[in-house]
């Protein structure tokens, strides 16, 4: 028995609220042994309040020392075991700008890159070009045409845009064309299978003919394809968990998981004030609400340790406004680390804060990884967050005579 057919036993219908507040990458290091982590500089008295009130520890998003991608570490904290279900970047991307895959199609999720004189990769993110830059280019590879193959090309954001072809006899165990450093070539695509051969061949097809349209522009003049994916089928959050839930997210990527987990996207916020705003109009319309905040992982992918302090405490600042509305479970996490100090997704535990009336408190009086090392949730696996969230709500009984 899994635990999802345990919490469809347990579950019980109440009038709690559960906010998830995940803060993307939020994990850190100290720039030097000794030192603090970003989470431990900056100034957050509100989620300080909160640890004092609350329980803190660490969360694993996969296994120890495996360092997750955003996919999975989300499906952990959504409480589905990320090893059984894979969900591939594009069909998280595809299906977070509404686009409705269909069986049988495979999305990737393309970055726009900078290639200088010699083919080699300078920038991976194309200068994080502006959407109102990257949408025009994205929409001018819709001129890409390959026999017996439906293709479309959506823009997604800045440097982002989504692939998806149709045809019979495709799969989408490709390796990534993305070599995940500058100073090399883009990489061909390559099948892991044999019912993957066609979606490669296609793949690089396209990358050729998309080659000849970008070769003028000044940034984005190259793509990598990263997370050939099918579509997904995965339970429902009412269907395991009794809840109905709302999504609050700015970027596609995580509105599709969102919605692949049986989410309703709620309001068309943009910045994190627009979140809370979004919040709080749909207060009285759901029981679990995702709130995601990008932009503590996006400095510490670029390396910039004072920039990721300033994101942890714009979002500290917005706590008191969750707070009024005096949810019942209140959790505060990550999905993985960022530190800026390694500029990449790592493995260590995600700094993990549960406050309910219920939760048993331990000693932490600041939110930081030092604090959560020591605290009373432990290390535990992310995937078991979801079911400390609904016992903090009251919503599971009694296992067992």
């Amino acid at each position: 028995m899994d635990i999802h057919e345990l919490t469809r036993d347990l579950f019980v219908k109440n009038d709690s609220k559960i906010v998830m507040l995940v803060a993307d990458g939020l994990g850190g290091l100290p720039q030097s042994p000794g030192g603090k982590t970003e989470l431990e500089t900056a100034a957050t008295p509100h989620l300080d309040a909160l640890a004092t009130r609350g329980v803190c520890g660490g969360s694993i998003p996969v296994f120890p020392g495996i360092a997750p991608g955003s996919g999975p570490g989300h499906l952990a904290l959504f409480g589905y075991d990320p090893i059984k279900y894979r969900i591939g970047r594009g069909a998280l991307e595809a299906t977070g700008i509404g686009f409705e895959l269909a069986d049988g199609d495979v999305a990737v999720r393309c970055n726009f890159c900078t290639l200088d004189e010699n083919g080699l990769i300078s920038d991976r993110r194309a200068g994080r070009i502006p959407t109102e830059q990257s949408a025009p280019i994205a929409e001018s590879l819709r001129a890409v045409s390959i026999d017996g193959v439906e293709i479309f090309v959506e823009p997604v954001k800045e440097h982002r845009f989504v692939v998806v072809f149709r045809a019979p006899g495709l799969a989408g165990n490709v390796d990534d064309t993305d070599p995940q450093q500058t100073g090399v070539p883009p990489l061909a695509a390559q099948a892991n299978d044999d019912a993957s051969r066609k979606t490669a061949a296609i793949a690089n097809e396209f990358i050729r003919q998309a080659a000849e349209i970008l070769r003028e522009q000044p940034a984005a003049n190259g793509l990598t394809m990263r997370g050939f994916a099918e579509k997904p089928k995965l339970p429902t959050y009412d269907e395991v968990y009794g809840l109905s839930a709302a999504a609050i997210a700015v970027y596609p990527m995580y509105k599709g998981l969102a919605r692949l987990v049986g989410m309703q996207l709620v309001g068309q916020a943009k910045t994190l004030d627009e979140q809370i705003e979004a919040l709080q109009s749909h207060w009285d319309d759901f029981d679990f609400f995702f709130i995601h905040f990008k932009y503590t992982d996006s400095t510490g992918e670029d390396g910039n340790f004072d920039e990721k302090v300033k994101q942890i405490e714009r979002l500290d600042a917005v706590i008191p406004a969750i707070n009024q509305l005096r949810p019942d479970v209140m959790i505060v996490t990550g999905d993985h680390s960022t530190p800026a100090h390694l500029a990449a997704h790592s493995w260590h535990p995600v700094p993990t804060l549960l406050v309910s009336d219920v939760c048993r408190t331990d000693a932490a009086t600041t939110f930081g990884e030092q604090q959560c090392v020591t605290g009373g949730l432990g290390q535990f696996e992310a995937k078991y967050l979801m079911s400390l969230a609904l016992g903090n709500a009251k919503r599971m009984t009694k296992y067992g005579a």
